[in-house]
């Protein structure tokens, strides 16, 4: 069973839906399993401020999980149209995995949620993409084959899955959002099966 890397930051809990949604799409292609992960928050002077072990959920990321992934799904909330800290935190501390080519070659999807409609989820993903492109990674979006992208009237966009929380974080995936994430989860899994198999 080869393992896709779903890690995320969530604050309110909507990228973590999202997270749950996408690896039940990685789980739906044979051969391929989701491994869920998380990063701690940070605090003001950027320094990881939460214990060894979360209070509830998964696991945080840890070096082995790079390395032993076969694909990569990133996924922060919006914090003025670029990335949460704590991702960055931990995007800055990969200079070990960029040198030695950890993630080089591998697939990679990102996603995000926002309060408002137009809170910059889109300049989130991109944002999320530079680094995975320093370091070789393959990056995957969704096509607008996938019909709930058409569909959509909130969250959802050709660079990634995404979800429009509302301003209180409340608000659950809508159908589309939740569609869009799943099929995004089972793009990075086949695309990363398709590529073990030319190796």
């Amino acid at each position: 069973m080869q393992e896709i890397l779903v890690l995320y930051y969530s604050h309110r809990g909507s990228v973590r839906a999202l997270a749950e949604a996408l690896a039940l799409g990685v789980h739906q292609v044979p051969g391929m399993a989701a491994r869920v992960r998380t990063v701690p928050r940070v605090s003001t002077v950027c320094e990881a401020v939460e214990s060894d072990v979360p209070a509830d959920g998964p696991p945080y990321v840890e070096p082995a999980d790079l390395q032993e992934c076969v694909g990569l799904a990133l996924g922060s909330p919006t914090r003025f149209g670029n990335m949460a800290a704590p991702v960055k935190y931990f995007l800055d501390g990969l200079a070990g995995p960029w040198v030695n080519g950890t993630l080089t070659g591998k697939p990679a999807c990102v996603f995000t949620s926002t309060a408002s409609q137009h809170g910059g989820q889109e300049a989130t993903l991109l944002s999320m993409m530079v680094p995975l492109l320093h370091h070789g990674m393959l990056l995957l979006g969704l096509p607008y084959s996938e019909p709930a992208l058409n569909a959509t009237r909130s969250g959802g966009t050709p660079y990634g899955a995404s979800h429009v929380a509302g301003v209180d974080g409340s608000a659950a995936l809508t159908e589309d959002e939740r569609t869009l994430a799943v099929a995004l989860g089972r793009r990075l899994a086949e695309t990363a099966r398709r590529l073990g198999g030319a190796r």
